[in-house]
C-alpha cells in the first residue's frame, strides 16, 4: 500500500488575490516542475485564439479573467502561456472514471484516474463576488467536484474524448457552474450555453434535492432530471452515439449505483459504500487510468462535506457551513493510502 496526501488550501478575497495566492502555492508545490514539463506537450497539443477565450470569459465568469491575471503575475509566466494552459478552454483530459449517487440528502462520488495526473488539493474558496466553494482542484483554476455555499454540488464523468470541438473542458466546467449557478436549473442553463470540448456527464445535485445527470458534447446536450446515479456513459438517446465502443463496465457500474440509490443511507453509510472496495465501487485500476484517489459527500442542505483519501479511509468531516462564516479549517493536510506504486507528481 502507498501513502499519499491531498493538501487543504484556504483563501478569501478578490478573485486577483485568489490567483496570486493559487500561484503562491503551485510554486512552493512539487507540481510546479511538472506543470512547467507539461508546458511544451501543451503547446504542440493545442492553440488557443486568446480574444476568442477572453470574450467567452467576459460572457460566462467575467471576474475569473482576474484570477488567471493573478496567477499570472505570481508564477511571472505571460498572461498568454496562463490562459493557455489553465484557462480550460481547448485542453485535452486524459479519460476517467468516476461515479456518483445522488438521492434523499446526499451526494457520493468517487474521482477515479491515473495519480500522475493528481494535483492533490482540496480548496475552500471565496472570491468577493461570486458563490463560494468547497472542492478538489483540477488543472489548477478547475475543479474535480465540489459543493457552492448555496449547496450546488457538481461532479464530472468521462464518456469520449473523440470529435473534441472548440470549448471549455471538464474541471474548469465545473468550476464555473459552482461560481455562477445557486440550483440544479440554473446549473442546466448554464451547460446548454456554452461551448464543450469532450463529451462528458455531469452529475448535479442542490438544496432543494433536485437531481439531474446533463450528458453535455460539442454536438449537443440532453438532461435527464431527478436521476439518482451516474457513471460513464449516455443512457439511449439522441446522444448515445457519442460513446466508446466499450462500456459494459460502465453500465455494470451504474446498475450496482441504481440498486443502492433505492435505500436511505446517512452521508456516513454512503461514504462506506463508496470507499470500502468490498462493495464494488471503490476501483483498483491504477496502472489503466481508472484507480479512485478519493471519495467526496455531500449533504448540500447543511453544507458538510465528507473527505476520504484513498481506500477506506477514515474520513474528514468538513462543516463549510462554519467556514464561510469565518471560522477556519485547522488542518493542512489529509493522509491515505492506495494500493498501488504508480507514483504522484504532487508529492515527488
Amino acid at each position: 500500500m502507498q501513502r499519499f496526501y491531498i493538501d487543504i488550501l484556504q483563501g478569501r478575497g478578490s478573485y486577483y488575490e485568489l490567483g496570486l495566492l493559487a500561484g503562491e502555492k503551485l510554486k512552493e508545490s512539487p507540481l510546479f516542475a511538472a506543470h512547467q514539463k507539461r508546458r511544451q506537450k501543451s503547446l504542440r497539443s493545442y492553440d488557443i485564439d486568446f480574444k476568442k477565450v477572453k470574450a467567452y470569459f467576459q460572457s460566462f465568469l467575467p471576474l475569473a479573467w482576474e484570477e488567471l491575471e493573478g496567477l499570472a503575475e505570481s508564477l511571472g509566466w505571460s498572461l498568454y502561456d496562463v490562459v493557455h494552459e489553465y484557462s480550460g478552454f481547448q485542453a485535452d483530459d486524459v479519460n476517467s472514471g468516476c461515479s456518483a449517487l445522488m438521492n434523499n440528502g446526499v451526494f457520493a462520488r468517487n474521482y477515479d484516474y491515473h495519480p500522475k495526473t493528481y494535483e492533490g488539493r482540496l480548496l475552500l474558496w471565496q472570491p468577493a463576488h461570486g458563490y463560494a466553494s468547497v472542492g478538489i482542484s483540477g488543472r489548477m483554476i478547475g475543479r474535480i467536484d465540489g459543493m457552492n455555499e448555496k449547496g450546488l454540488v457538481i461532479g464530472f464523468h468521462f464518456v469520449n474524448r473523440r470529435r473534441a470541438e472548440d470549448g471549455f473542458t471538464c474541471s474548469f466546467i465545473a468550476r464555473m457552474v459552482l461560481d455562477s449557478c445557486a440550483t440544479t436549473d440554473q446549473a442546466i442553463d448554464l451547460l446548454r450555453s456554452i461551448p464543450h470540448r469532450h463529451a462528458f456527464n455531469y452529475s448535479l445535485y442542490d438544496a432543494s434535492m433536485h437531481s439531474a445527470v446533463v450528458e453535455a458534447s460539442p454536438r449537443g446536450v440532453q438532461v435527464h432530471k431527478q436521476a439518482a446515479a451516474c457513471a460513464n456513459h449516455f443512457l439511449p438517446g439522441t446522444l448515445s452515439s457519442e460513446n466508446r465502443h466499450h462500456t459494459a463496465e460502465s453500465k455494470e457500474r451504474l446498475q450496482t449505483l441504481q440498486h443502492f440509490s433505492g435505500s436511505a443511507q446517512s452521508a456516513m453509510e454512503r461514504y462506506k459504500l463508496f470507499n470500502d472496495p468490498a462493495y464494488g465501487i471503490f476501483k483498483k485500476k491504477y496502472a489503466s487510468w481508472a484507480g479512485t484517489l478519493h471519495t467526496t459527500v455531500y449533504e448540500p442542505a447543511s453544507l458538510r462535506m465528507l473527505l476520504g483519501v484513498g481506500e477506506s479511509a477514515h474520513p474528514l468531516p468538513i462543516d463549510f457551513g462554519r467556514w464561510l462564516a469565518g471560522e477556519r479549517l485547522p488542518i493542512t493536510r489529509v493522509f491515505g493510502k492506495i494500493d498501488s506504486n504508480e507514483s504522484f507528481l504532487h508529492m515527488s
